[in-house]
Order: structure tokens, then sequence, then C-alpha cells
């Protein structure tokens, strides 16, 4: 009878497996017959790298998008890996239990928070804060500087809850190990604690990318929305998403299949940040 509970429980989770993996070629199907006949009437080259987004005229071309959601991206990681970083190795670390029941719920809350409740909080403080501050350069405040700050937010919860947990799993004795050589806390922490887990750190890092790469509604609520070239941090740029999500309602033939071409655009990012961080991976394991 055991033995029969557990061969119905493997074949359960087993089916749990391949309905992952099947939604996961579904949606490849379903973007693939959808964008490639559009990226073959319009052209890869000037899909890809074509300057100008005008549907009216039947000129679809994805590069300042492209561009857009790189550079939120990283504007976004520039700002808030540092400080996700610095925060779980203060939970994991230096905070005190009774800080840490207020701390780590009020973080683990970030991660609840709708992203339209970060978009109207991105316009009524991210934007005059941005506008005021590039008002020397005639800086608008629905721009690509207010979307990476909004951005790097919203991706502190989900490094945090990477990377403090990653740190925790490293063995005491390298802490302490430090400690007995004369470091100090900090220098323990740095030295010793966070390469050994740097496979987590890693990977908070990368799923970091993944939300911030995905974002939508927040973004387009700040980032300006204009379909072309970024031409500084007080000026608005559109993202990959925010282009899809902002025509995908209204739109018909070859205009809809470039949004849909637009989607493997950002399905192949997705994909090569996944697979360098698992080239990264194993690469530190051989090491």
């Amino acid at each position: 009878m055991q033995h029969l509970k557990e061969k119905v429980m493997e074949l359960v989770f087993l089916a749990a497996a391949c309905m992952s993996v099947l939604c996961v070629a579904l949606i490849c199907v379903f973007l693939l017959t959808g964008g490639l006949p559009a990226m073959g009437e319009i052209g890869p080259g000037a899909f890809l790298s074509g300057k100008v987004w005008k549907p009216s005229a039947e000129i679809f071309g994805v590069f300042p998008m492209i561009l857009g959601s790189i550079y939120v991206t990283g504007g976004a990681l520039l700002l808030g890996v540092p400080v996700a970083l610095l925060t779980a190795m203060y939970l994991a670390f230096f905070c005190p239990k009774a800080v840490y029941r207020v701390m780590k719920p009020a973080v683990e809350l970030l991660a609840g928070i709708p992203s339209v409740v970060y978009g109207f909080f991105g316009i009524v403080v991210l934007v005059p804060a941005v506008r005021a501050l590039g008002e020397p350069w005639d800086g608008k405040g629905n721009s690509l500087l207010t979307a990476s700050v909004l951005l790097a937010i919203m991706i502190l919860p989900t490094i945090i809850g990477v990377v403090e947990p990653a740190l925790r799993a490293v063995p005491r004795s390298y802490y302490e190990g430090a400690l007995a050589l004369g470091a100090t806390h900090e220098r323990a922490v740095y030295t010793a604690v966070a390469p050994a887990a740097s496979s987590g750190i890693l990977a908070g890092i990368v799923l970091g990318i993944g939300r911030a790469m995905g974002e939508t509604m927040a973004v387009i609520m700040v980032a300006g929305n204009q379909p072309r070239m970024p031409k500084g941090l007080f000026e608005g740029v559109r993202t990959l998403t925010g282009n899809i999500v902002m025509e995908m309602g209204y739109t018909t033939g070859l205009h809809r299949e470039a949004l849909i071409a637009t989607g493997i655009v950002l399905f192949v990012f997705i994909l090569i940040i996944n697979l360098a961080f698992s080239v990264l991976k194993r690469r530190g394991r051989a090491a």
C-alpha cells in the first residue's frame, strides 16, 4: 500500500513538472508562430535595428525600446543592487532580533505591493522630485531616471529575499574564522561569507534583472513612453513591455504581429540572462 501511494505521488509530481514544461512550450509556440512572420515581412535587420516606430506608416523599428529596456534595467540595478546586498547582510549578521521582527516583514511587504501602487507613488513622489532635480537641464519628471529609481525600489525585496537565506546558509565557521584572524565584523562578512554565497547572490541579482526587465504597469506610469531613441536621464523612454501593453489593445494585422515579435525579443533577453546565470554558476562550482 505504501509503495502504491509513493508511485501515485511520483506520477502527480511528474504531471506537475510536465505541465510547467508544456506551458513554456505553448508560450514559445505562440510567440514564434505569431511574431516570426512579422519579422520576415519587415526584415529582421530593419525590425531589430530600426530607430523609428510608426505603425501608421507600417514602420516598425524596436531598437529604441530595446535600448530603453536596457537603460532602465541597468539604472535599476545600479541603484538597487548595492542597497539590496547591504540590507541582506545587515539582516543576516548585524540586525538585532527586535529590529529584525519589524524589518523582515516590512521588506516582504514590499514584494506584495501591486505594481500600480508603485506607479502611483512614482507619479506623486518621484516624478515631481526628478522634475525639480532636472530643472537646470530642462529635465522632465517622466523620464529614464524616474523609471530606474522606481524599479530599483521594486527589485529590493526580490534580491533581499534570495540573498539573505544564501548568506545564512554559509557555515558559521567561515564568519567566526575570519573574526579569529583579526578581521572586523564587516570585513568578515565581505571577505569570508559573501564569496561563499556568491551563487545565491548572483541568483538574487538575476531574479532582480528579470523583475526589472519584465515590469510593465509601473514603468508605463513614470517613463514618459516616447517611442524614440533615449536621449538622456531626464528624457522619456519606452520599454519593450510598455510598447506591447500600450498598443496591443487596438492593433490588427502587421502591427499586432510586430508587437508579438517584440515579445520574442523580450523573451530572448530573459533567456540570455538565465543562460548566462547558468554558465556563471557552473564555473563557480568548478572553481
